[in-house]
């Protein structure tokens, strides 16, 4: 075999070769974008359930400071209703 067969030979053989490692190295290339693709979508669902859960919270803490105020604003009702009934059993009449 002379230089320019091998060189021929050589040619033929890392065409195929070349093809075959574009295919491969181009699947690993979807592969990954897939993967970072997935990736990035659990990264802004996990952020933006963190949010929600945040905004829950604050929901449910402002909704019990309401219950708390209103718990509070009915025993002093009730107070005002206990002392009106006193003033009025004082005065001789009946509640």
């Amino acid at each position: 075999m002379d230089a320019g067969m091998v060189t021929a030979l050589s040619a033929l053989i890392a065409g195929p070769v070349a093809a075959v490692a574009a295919i491969y190295g181009s699947r690993g290339a979807n592969r990954a974008a897939r993967e970072g693709t997935a990736l990035t979508g659990y990264d802004n669902l996990a952020a933006r359930l963190v949010a929600e859960r945040d905004k829950a919270e604050m929901d449910e803490k402002t909704a019990e400071a309401r219950a708390h105020a209103a718990e509070a604003k009915v025993n002093a009702l009730e107070a005002e209703i206990s002392r009106l009934r006193a003033l009025v059993q004082q005065l001789g009449g009946t509640p």
